[in-house]
């Protein structure tokens, strides 16, 4: 089975790539139509995008900051 990645861009979106069997439901178990126009999916992580859960850039003009980062293995 291949890796599947969630990538957080810094003050910006949640990001992946779309992968068969990939689904995004809501909290009723509801499948959102995944876009196909572009390989990567980006979900809001701001709350300003007017086409949640997906990133419309909103977090451009809202000033959302979020600059955490996974802790560095040990050495």
């Amino acid at each position: 089975m291949a890796d599947f990645v969630i990538r957080t861009r810094k003050s910006g979106p949640l990001v992946f790539e779309l992968a068969a069997g990939v689904k995004l439901v809501d909290h009723e178990g509801n499948a959102f139509t995944l876009p196909t126009e572009k390989p990567l999916v980006a979900l809001c992580r701001c709350g300003h995008s007017a086409n949640r859960p997906f990133c419309d850039g909103s977090h451009h003009r809202c000033g959302f900051v979020a600059e955490e980062t996974a802790p560095k293995p040990a050495e």
